[in-house]
């Protein structure tokens, strides 16, 4: 995936010296994740409005672009309502927490090649280490809240990040031995062929894991309106429930951007600016996301629990040794493909046969 135009690499200490660079990557970070996170509110209601046979938000400014902005000052003009039997230090904080650790995330991707804030050389390490903190966020604002149900949605969050963290993981490791190397600068360079094309079956595992991380569709029984009316976030109101909402959507932006970096090559393409190739496959990564939101129901929490410890954990165990097979054994990367493909078309296939004929292994 050499690009057909060569597009000399960011210097190590761009623009110049170590707290400049510092100070430009952080405001170059905040800007992206806040723009890009409007953005994905605009997509995702204009896409969904597609997939439901409606319109989707058309009034604020041009195809409803600015429709992001209006609700944003609506939601920050009314009342901020605290609860007056909760833990009121815990209730402020908790927003804090999940949204800068996501934020934080972003430091150690690569926009360009040499284009990070600081590239560790565990970075994958530090992204895993990030990602658990937003849960902790959100058990804080259900603990707080006092109120049954926003501590039913918590408890939720935990059993999710417990269950679905393992075979994100496992999915990682299989990267990891392909790039031989845990910084996300390192990974994307090993990217001659897109490891979603070399891993099928981890960038299926990553993606449903990624799904569950982040609480979207069909994972999203921490804040399931049927059954415990808002969840975690049913006490907060005003500037506060701004935030946790943001952060959900900082949360898909991040995923999207892991999907595109870790499987898809990241930066890299031809022609094009590398900077505009990692905007396309974010994009693609996110349309994805709310593609499988318009066409899944939601789970039931026991049948989430089954998902993973009897579906995703033996695939990712599969996809495991596939990919150590392939590593150590130096076959070439069509044998992983073939057999990743073949494997996860069988896998599907088999529990597609379950589903349709009542199995126990995933009550239905």
């Amino acid at each position: 995936m050499r690009s057909f135009i060569n597009y000399p690499p960011a210097p190590p200490d761009w623009p110049g010296g170590y707290w400049w660079h510092w100070l430009v990557f952080t405001l170059i970070i905040i800007a992206f994740v806040m723009t890009m996170a409007l953005i994905f509110i605009w997509y995702e209601r204009r896409l969904v409005g597609r997939f439901q046979s409606r319109l989707g938000p058309n009034r604020a400014g041009p195809f409803g672009f600015f429709q992001p902005v209006a609700d944003a000052i609506k939601i920050l003009t009314k009342e901020d309502i605290i609860t007056s039997r909760g833990d009121r230090v815990i209730f402020w904080i908790a927003p804090i927490v999940g949204f800068v650790s996501v934020v934080m995330i972003f430091a150690v991707v690569p926009f360009w090649e040499g284009a990070v804030l600081v590239d560790l050389d565990a970075g994958l390490l530090f992204v895993l280490a990030m990602g658990v903190i937003p849960s902790i966020g959100i058990f804080m604002a259900g603990w707080a809240s006092n109120n049954k149900y926003a501590l039913i949605g918590a408890i939720r969050e935990v059993a999710l990040l417990i269950s679905y963290e393992i075979p994100m993981g496992l999915a990682l490791v299989g990267v990891i031995l392909m790039a031989n190397s845990l910084s996300l600068e390192g990974i994307v360079q090993a990217q001659e062929i897109p490891f979603f094309v070399l891993q099928p079956l981890g960038f299926f595992v990553f993606l449903v894991a990624s799904l569950a991380e982040i609480n979207r569709t069909p994972f999203d029984l921490i804040e399931a309106d049927s059954e415990i009316v808002a969840g975690y976030n049913i006490e907060y109101s005003g500037a506060k429930f701004a935030v946790l909402y943001l952060t959900e959507y900082v949360e898909a932006l991040a995923a999207s951007v892991l999907l595109s970096t870790l499987f898809l090559g990241g930066w890299r393409g031809p022609i094009l600016p590398p900077v505009i190739w990692f905007l396309i496959k974010v994009m693609a990564m996110f349309t994805l996301i709310v593609w499988i939101r318009s066409t899944l129901p939601r789970l039931r929490i026991d049948q989430m629990m089954s998902f993973n410890w009897k579906f995703l954990l033996p695939l990712a165990l599969i996809n495991l040794a596939v990919v150590t097979l392939v590593v150590f054994s130096s076959l070439p990367g069509w044998v992983a493909f073939i057999s990743g493909s073949l494997v996860l078309i069988i896998y599907l296939a088999l529990w597609s046969v379950i589903f349709r004929r009542g199995g126990k292994f995933v009550q239905t």
